[in-house]
């Protein structure tokens, strides 16, 4: 089990937000006194989210270039330290009950004491394949996760997690309104504040003390702002949702992995991704296998698999079969290998994925304009995000592993010839 994180410790973590909003801008310290009191949190009136539909472009050999639409919500200053301290609480309390329930290896997302990453989840999941030779695996992913959490589910989830017939109420502020929220749309924001939906609009809006002066808040508000008012649905990306999302799957955690360990197995889940891997001579059929996970999913509610993205593999001693769902029944493939969190598994070697790849240098590309835009920067500026762009993608010679706790971008580096070029570029 990995070890709890103090209050204190936590609070050095907490980052400072420059965005504008329709409250001012504040550090966790002068927020503190405020978001620690129940009693405040039990009144606290929340602000509405700002929205904002953002544009990904996305390559792969067969469908060629394509854009994926990422719904982003960003609360407002006060109510973000809010979400993050409960989030912590929540979390502390979860991290507590996973170990408790022998689940603190299978929830791997969004996990603030495992102290690991992407690299070392592949791995033991490819260990586990290349240890037990031949084996069934299963790896799936959940459609609109955040957009289908069941409210009274989770409400059901949280007090179970915190053992309480019904959530205190500075708990229960915070759950009525992620689930019960609202937004405002950036691109509203800014025509009123006379930019334009770009970067350097957006940069403007930000460097506002608010997003809009209070008056015209109150003034917009009925005619601006969309509240969700669905039994259903939490905005991806506020900071107290992949906490939540966690605490949604604790009894489905806790059904597959007792299923999977019982037969000498692994189970894992990612967020919305999970694997599972089955020793074949402990194993039912694959079809049945298959048939008693769906009915798991189907007792949680609001789960529904992806059926596009569902995997199927048999692997017998560096041999992979993969298979696919059609009209109810299970066809091979020509896929011979397994891709998962990045990588890609023959039986034998493990490589990175060419999306992981592009993911990697389309994320560079877009720090490396970000800094070319910089114009109204001083060169000493300019110099300083250079060298934290080489830290976060450069090549380094020696890496200590510890450093893999940082994040999945050591996952791929440039060059040292790149390098050279790319500061030629920026310098």
């Amino acid at each position: 089990m990995g070890e709890f994180m103090t209050v204190d410790e936590w609070k050095k973590k907490v980052k400072f937000r420059g965005y504008a909003h329709f409250d001012r801008k504040i550090t966790i310290n002068e927020a503190w006194d405020y978001i620690s009191d129940p009693l405040k949190i039990k009144t606290h009136g929340f602000l509405p989210f700002i929205h904002h539909t953002l544009k990904i472009t996305k390559y792969s050999k067969s469908k060629g270039k394509s854009t994926k639409n990422r719904e982003i919500c960003y609360s407002a200053h006060k109510d973000r330290y809010i979400y993050q301290y409960y989030a912590y609480l929540l979390n502390e309390e979860y991290n507590k009950r996973v170990s408790i329930d022998g689940l603190d290896q299978c929830s791997i997302a969004y996990r603030n004491n495992l102290h690991m990453n992407n690299i070392h989840f592949a791995k033991q999941a490819f260990d586990k394949i290349k240890e037990l030779k031949e084996c069934y695996v299963v790896i799936g992913d959940f459609k609109n996760f955040f957009d289908s959490l069941d409210h009274q589910y989770l409400k059901k989830r949280m007090c179970q997690l915190l053992q309480k017939d019904k959530l205190p109420n500075d708990y229960y502020a915070v759950f009525k309104n992620i689930t019960k929220y609202s937004t405002w749309e950036l691109s509203d924001l800014l025509k009123e504040n006379g930019h334009l939906l770009n970067l350097s609009g957006i940069k403007r809006l930000n460097k506002q003390d608010l997003a809009i002066p209070w008056s015209k808040f109150k003034a917009l508000k009925k005619d601006m702002v969309t509240p969700n008012k669905k039994s259903f649905g939490i905005p991806q990306g506020s900071a107290i949702s992949a906490v939540l999302s966690n605490i949604y799957m604790l009894d489905f955690d806790a059904k597959i992995n007792s299923y999977v360990t019982s037969k000498d197995g692994m189970y894992m889940r990612y967020s919305d991704d999970f694997i599972v891997i089955l020793p074949k001579d402990k194993a039912l059929p694959l079809e049945q296998e298959l048939a008693f996970l769906m009915s798991i999913i189907h007792a949680t509610p609001s789960l529904v698999l992806e059926p596009d993205k569902t995997q199927l593999f048999e692997c017998s001693i560096g041999n992979i079969d993969s298979f696919e769902i059609r009209d109810a029944l299970l066809c091979m493939t020509g896929k011979k290998k397994i891709d998962y969190l990045g990588f890609s598994f023959d039986g034998n070697a493990v490589t990175i994925r060419d999306k992981t790849i592009s993911k990697y240098y389309n994320k560079l590309n877009r720090n490396i304009k970000k800094i070319l835009r910089s114009k109204d920067d001083p060169k000493t500026k300019v110099i300083i995000k250079s060298i934290r762009l080489y830290r976060k993608f450069g090549y380094h010679e020696h890496e200590d592993s510890k450093d893999l706790k940082k994040g999945t971008s050591l996952v791929m580096w440039i060059g040292p010839n790149e390098y050279s070029v790319l500061m030629s570029e920026l310098m």
